[in-house]
């Protein structure tokens, strides 16, 4: 894969409906070889498909990552805890100082506020660090 192809995938990653003509004129290729190199580029299976990002219609407005700290719990015990919110999309046991980070997608800062207290209040939680998104990239 060289700079050209590179260059593609930038400009297809960004939109995938990015005309071919546009294309080449930024790769500054001709029209086919764009077209070729992106034939080439799914022959190989590095491009796997072209996919369509469908807003929700009650989008989050506050999406958050929690720090938990506990002490002489496992886990699993929480993990069945937070199951109880929907809010919670992803819940992981990590290495490190950290117990557990816990991936909030909540309506509102009210509801995260409520969340939030009702984990710190579990038996044995020592203490909860909220972060909150305020921007995210796509790779």
């Amino acid at each position: 894969m060289d700079k050209f192809d590179q260059q593609i995938l930038t400009l297809l990653r960004n939109d995938a409906r990015t005309p071919v003509t546009q294309i080449a004129r930024a790769v500054n290729l001709s029209r086919t070889a764009v077209s070729e190199r992106i034939r080439h580029l799914e022959q190989q299976g590095i491009i796997q498909g072209y996919h369509a990002r469908i807003a929700s219609p009650e989008a989050p407005s506050v999406r958050a990552f929690l720090e938990l700290f506990y002490n002489e719990s496992r886990c699993e015990d929480y993990v069945e805890l937070i199951r109880a919110f929907p809010e919670v999309k992803r819940c992981c046991g990590i290495s490190g100082e950290t117990d557990m980070l816990v991936y909030i997608e909540a309506a509102s800062m009210a509801r995260l506020i409520e969340i939030r207290a009702a984990i710190e209040n579990f038996h044995k939680m020592m203490r909860v660090k909220t972060h909150i998104i305020m921007k995210e990239w796509e790779m």
